[in-house]
């Protein structure tokens, strides 16, 4: 696979783009939310999708992926905090020859077992009415101390994932199917050391298939993405700088996220695992399922509250980041979480005819905020649809969507805040990680930043010219400032979640 190739050099362009003026755009979470269908379903939400070369010291033969669920997790949210939808799909699907159809699925299902501990009240035993009973600290996996124990079980598919061959990944010490996941953060007092508790839930596992054992952590984290959500929903009220370029700007919001938990799915996969032949390029995106059936029960006394029964069927589907919540449009969004990339000819018009530069434009145009002109934008299509030529792009790609990664690059020594963009073909849209900061890179994207790159579509021509993008030089920011200090440099690579409260 060649390297990322220019027809100008990288550096120039960026030095040149640091001149420009610098104007506030819409941000949006990656993935919060974005559909009508799914906020009425949280537990099956997924925010956003991660997927890089592990930069641990000594795992570089890894691909990490992170598959978050659960959006605007409030620490406090008690009593029964976020547990997983025991009646739903969890899957993260990778395509590993390009012709947008999964070739490994990863499955998870969670079970939610009530121990029902209960106190000895005026001579009569009654339940507890908490996911604690008050024993003293949850310290160890499984603790006597918790009234809840979250468990699941992780299948991979080969092929079709419903039907295709199915093994069951287990656990390298003991060889169990079955893991447990850690109590959310109550509380300092309920869990004193929680990242000490939590490490307990690093597992290494055993991957049918694979000679390699890989790692899997499942549990909450601190949301690691960054937005300034009020003021972007309030018709884009978020002050622009009136001249030049201002460095503070990409600082200047307020996080949305800072005080944010989610629910992560985690796996670190030997690369020789995951890829197929001498294709370096792995596609992938996460999906979430209901039975297409739920009759709720009129008197559960203390068991299911409703059945579900019939087919799985997908309400929530993400890959790249912000497509569905700024590309797809308000009548398709939830189709968009109901399809597979293979069926993604349906939505092709609003990545090759984009809204969102017209409305920055519309909103900003005063300022410079001028919408790239080149339709079809073969610029967007490279960045979403097939991978960019010579950086992620596999040999025999079918357009869809999907996060790319070419598991042949190596990690960045020191990360760019602004990946592919800002210098370092390690980072987004080559593949995702933590401290990659898409919201900026995809709004400068958006605005035709490839054009003033001469960045090409194949050996003899480029994807669109600098003219092409009269604002494309302009470095477009959301004020929410993110970068690889943010997250850990190790596995699970997400920080300790927000605890719930402190101890007095």
């Amino acid at each position: 696979m060649p390297s990322f190739i220019f027809k100008q050099t990288c550096c120039a362009a960026l030095i040149a783009s640091a001149f420009a003026g610098l104007v506030a755009a819409p941000a949006v979470a990656s993935s919060h939310r974005e559909a009508p269908f799914i906020t009425r379903h949280p537990k099956v939400d997924a925010t956003d999708l991660y997927m890089f070369k592990s930069y641990e010291a000594g795992r570089s033969g890894f691909v990490t992926l992170v598959a978050n669920y659960q959006p605007l997790q409030d620490a406090y949210g008690g009593p029964n905090y976020f547990s997983m939808d025991p009646d739903a799909l969890y899957e993260i699907h990778i395509d590993n020859n390009g012709d947008a159809k999964e070739d490994l699925t990863f499955q998870f299902r969670f079970t939610n077992t009530n121990k029902d501990a209960q106190f000895t009240v005026g001579g009569k035993k009654v339940s507890i009415p908490l996911v604690i009973n008050g024993g003293g600290d949850i310290a160890t996996v499984n603790s006597p101390n918790s009234n809840l124990r979250e468990t699941y079980q992780v299948t991979v598919v080969r092929g079709d994932r419903r039907t295709g061959t199915r093994t069951a990944v287990t656990n390298a010490v003991g060889g169990s199917s079955t893991f447990d996941k850690p109590v959310d953060n109550i509380g300092n007092k309920s869990i004193s050391d929680y990242a000490g508790y939590a490490a307990k839930h690093v597992y290494s596992i055993n991957i049918p298939g694979c000679a390699t054992a890989g790692k899997m952590f499942v549990g909450q984290r601190k949301d690691p993405f960054v937005v300034n959500l009020g003021e972007t929903f309030d018709l884009i009220n978020i002050k622009a700088p009136a001249t030049a370029f201002d460095p503070n700007a990409e600082r200047a919001a307020t996080d949305s996220l800072k005080d944010a938990n989610v629910t992560s799915l985690e796996l670190e996969l030997p690369i020789s695992c995951v890829t197929a032949g001498t294709e370096p390029v792995i596609g992938a995106w996460t999906t979430a399922s209901l039975r297409q059936g739920r009759l709720i029960n009129p008197n559960p006394k203390g068991g299911a509250a409703s059945k579900e029964g019939g087919a799985w069927t997908q309400v929530s589907r993400l890959g790249m980041p912000l497509v569905n919540e700024v590309v797809i449009g308000l009548k398709d969004k939830d189709q968009f979480n109901s399809s597979k990339p293979s069926g993604d000819g349906q939505f092709i018009d609003y990545v090759t005819n984009p809204t969102l530069p017209a409305l920055i434009e519309v909103l900003f145009g005063s300022a410079g905020a001028k919408a790239p002109t080149n339709f079809p934008r073969n610029d967007l299509v490279a960045t979403f649809l097939t991978g960019i030529y010579g950086l992620n792009q596999p040999a025999n790609v079918v357009g869809s969507e999907m996060l790319r990664l070419n598991t042949s690059t190596a990690p960045a020594t020191t990360q760019s805040r602004l990946g592919v963009i800002g210098g370092d073909a390690a980072g987004f849209p080559n593949g995702r990680r933590p401290g990659d900061d898409v919201v900026d890179i995809e709004l400068r994207v958006a605005m035709g930043k490839l054009c003033t790159l001469g960045v090409m579509a194949d050996k003899t021509t480029t994807l669109c010219k600098p003219a092409d993008a009269p604002a494309g030089a302009l470095d477009f920011t959301d004020g929410a400032y993110v970068d690889s200090t943010f997250t850990d440099g190790a596995f699970p690579y997400l920080r300790t979640p927000i605890a719930g409260s402190l101890k007095h």
